[in-house]
């Protein structure tokens, strides 16, 4: 078999214009970086069809740490519709060069169902992640200098949120002491680096509708409080025109193709377990206007990605899924059964590729919550079931029962891993029956619910915990929020993707258990709070064996082992 960059060197690509072309794009909203990807000028969302097609998220289970293939799932999907004749569109986040130099390698999809050039989407693409590196360490740099200058605020150095970002994963850098070396370096205080992924700007990215909506929420952006607890903004500091300068172009959505000569749209990139993870408002509604069918990706398993997408991203937007589907394995189902030793950056266990009814029914319960996860924010769910290799009819039988047994409306096995879109067209046509069964979303707490209801919610009917326990900070936190005015907002809870809790050993559907939060913080330009739950980290650090040693560029500028 060959490797994913090996597949994606040996594509046939076709013209960025002649994609667009067939999506229904017209050329004048087209501003080209090279022949094979193009940005979309925000126009597009009011020139389409006049129709608004259906809109369809994919998610997953508990997800492990050898990856259950949700992305190519979502791309092998939009390749699948076209061969039904269905114009449709793939929407899906900028990779991170954070992880795809770390731990996961690339994120274009897999085998025959991926985002081309692969190395571009991975690498840079269109700068998108540097502006936002730009834009917001520039508005660290304002508030240390603002400090410098006599501090007019009056800013309280020891309330001061806004960290700086990299888009690299550096653990070195997770908490520093800035300004040190005397008066002429500023004011020393303590601060930290976080990854862009997590930056709030990549949050509002996400979220915006235009550039104005963009350069209203980068106003707002609360970076500290003075010294009498006043919220002081971006806006308040001057830099927030600047920093959107800097983002002007980030906006717009990233046109690039599938292996099929599908268009796909690649835009925002940030994290499921410490942002909103998912793609961008923005380019959901470009290829709303143009498609019969949409395919979106939701971060991580259903309790983080999806349902921030419902509760989050379809709030803001008003958007609402006609359908849900939801990615599994064989062998992450055996993973959840809790007999097997799984550790990021260990090989996979051998007796995980041998046929075992008995540990795969063990770890169905994890499954059958994701299903009630997303039946309980009315959406109809159709499991999809990414064969291996190594699986056998009665496991994937298995699993398909039990699939319809928790409430799915279908599940069906695929294999557009190593046949492209042909392999997905019973799922397709799945998914077009189920989505005619959507009578609209449920949120999982109202607007008005308080910040402390919000999240127990969140806890107690997608988690499955008991209650929450908030430590001291966060209290005073909530408090705080709740004594500035901040209350209607929803929550973007960051936690573990690799369990329904917040520990990640702990797999399968856990029950007894507690969700600690241990602190509650402020997104205003975003649009929500973050709830920090158990030992989430905001900067990720390397594995002992990071992706980047495998990859390497010949003189002809050919990338190899990128994943």
């Amino acid at each position: 078999m060959l490797t994913d960059i090996e597949i994606a060197h040996r594509a046939r690509l076709r013209p960025i214009t002649e994609v667009a072309e067939a999506a229904g794009i017209s050329e004048a909203y087209l501003e080209s970086y090279g022949p094979y990807k193009a940005k979309v000028g925000l126009g597009a969302r009011d020139s389409g069809n006049g129709r608004s097609g259906r809109y369809v998220v994919v998610t997953a289970m508990t997800p492990t740490p050898f990856g259950e293939g949700k992305t190519l799932t979502t791309v092998g999907l939009g390749q699948a519709f076209w061969r039904l004749g269905k114009r449709a569109f793939t929407c899906i986040r900028q990779p991170s060069l954070g992880p795809v130099f770390g731990m996961k390698g690339g994120a274009a999809g897999g085998g025959y169902s991926q985002v081309v050039p692969m190395e571009d989407l991975n690498l840079h693409l269109t700068g998108d992640a540097h502006a936002i590196t730009a834009a917001h360490n520039l508005c660290a740099a304002f508030i240390d200098n603002h400090l410098y200058h006599g501090n007019a605020l009056s800013i309280d150095p020891h309330t001061v949120s806004w960290k700086r970002v990299l888009d690299i994963s550096d653990r070195v850098l997770r908490e520093i002491v800035v300004g040190l070396g005397g008066r002429v370096n500023g004011v020393p205080r303590e601060t930290g680096w976080e990854i862009t992924s997590a930056s709030e700007l990549m949050a509002m990215l996400a979220l915006c509708e235009d550039l104005g909506d963009l350069r209203a929420r980068i106003g707002r952006t609360v970076v500290a409080t003075t010294f009498d607890g006043r919220p002081v903004t971006t806006e308040d500091l001057g830099v927030a025109g600047a920093m959107t300068i800097l983002m002007r172009d980030a906006v717009k959505p990233t046109l690039m193709q599938n292996l099929e000569g599908g268009p796909v749209l690649v835009h925002a990139g940030p994290f499921a377990n410490i942002a909103q993870g998912n793609n961008s408002i923005v380019a959901d509604r470009v290829a709303l206007a143009h498609g019969e069918y949409v395919v979106t990706e939701s971060g991580f398993g259903s309790d983080m990605g999806a349902e921030k997408f419902v509760n989050i991203k379809c709030r803001t937007s008003g958007l609402s899924p006609d359908c849900a589907v939801l990615v599994c394995t064989i062998r992450a189902l055996k993973t959840h059964s809790g007999r097997f030793d799984v550790r990021p950056g260990s090989p996979l266990d051998p007796a995980l590729a041998v046929e075992d009814l008995e540990a795969l029914a063990a770890g169905l319960v994890n499954l059958k919550a994701h299903v009630a996860i997303i039946r309980s924010f009315g959406i109809p769910v159709v499991v999809a079931i990414n064969r291996f290799a190594g699986d056998t009819e009665s496991e994937h039988e298995l699993v398909r029962d039990a699939s319809i047994d928790a409430g799915a409306s279908a599940a069906v096995t695929h294999t557009m891993h190593a046949d492209g879109g042909a392999g997905g067209l019973e799922l397709a046509e799945a998914i077009i029956s189920a989505c005619g069964q959507a009578d609209g979303v449920r949120f999982t707490y109202e607007d008005a619910d308080p910040l402390e209801t919000k999240i127990e919610k969140i806890a107690v009917n997608i988690y499955g915990a008991d209650g929450v326990d908030f430590t001291a900070e966060a209290k005073r936190s909530t408090e705080l929020l709740a004594n500035m005015g901040y209350t209607r907002l929803p929550v973007c809870m960051a936690k573990t993707h690799l369990s329904l809790t917040h520990d990640p050993v702990l797999k399968g559907r856990p029950s007894g258990w507690t969700l600690p939060v241990r602190d509650v913080r402020l997104s205003a330009g975003a649009g929500f709070f973050s709830a920090m739950c158990g030992d989430i980290l905001t900067m990720p650090g390397l594995p002992a064996r990071p992706a980047g040693e495998n990859m390497d560029i010949d003189a002809d500028g050919s990338v190899k082992g990128l994943f």
